[in-house]
């Protein structure tokens, strides 16, 4: 129960946007095209840091850090996840508040909704986990750089 990218995003650094001007259909907003712009060129110095935002209707809000540059023999062929902390909420779960509902009820076998949770959730749901081994093989099977389609 991944999220499928079925949700506009953004990147956002320094008062800039990167986003899919596509996606754009009344010309309303100040991207720059993320298809056309390498990471080298907003992230430079290790800790340098941009958000990433999925589902503006949720707000989910991530911190995307440089951690380390390689010399371009030892580099990675894509991204790589080096952590992360629990599990990522359900797509359209609500946002925090519906996350936060979401678990109330799915920790809790008495609550009325715990049955239908379970079922959405796809089975038991661990909020602590975080498998970067999971994480890394599903970045690795993805084509680099991504292009979206309407």
């Amino acid at each position: 129960m991944g999220w499928t990218d079925c949700h506009l995003h953004r990147f956002e650094k320094d008062g800039k946007t990167w986003g899919v001007p596509e996606y754009d259909e009344f010309d309303e907003l100040d991207w720059i095209d993320e298809g056309k712009t390498q990471l080298a060129t907003v992230l430079k110095v290790e800790g340098e840091s941009m958000t990433y935002v999925y589902d503006f209707g949720d707000n989910w809000r991530h911190n995307v850090v440089l951690e380390k540059i390689l010399p371009s023999e030892d580099a990675p062929k894509g991204p790589v996840c080096v952590g992360g902390q629990r599990r990522r909420p359900p797509e359209d779960v609500g946002g925090i508040h519906g996350y936060q509902d979401f678990l109330d009820a799915i920790f809790e076998p008495t609550h009325e909704e715990f049955k239908h949770m379970v079922q959405w959730a796809g089975g038991p749901f661990d909020a602590e986990q975080f498998d970067v081994t999971a994480v890394n093989k599903t970045l690795a099977a993805m084509r680099w750089p991504v292009r979206h389609r309407r």
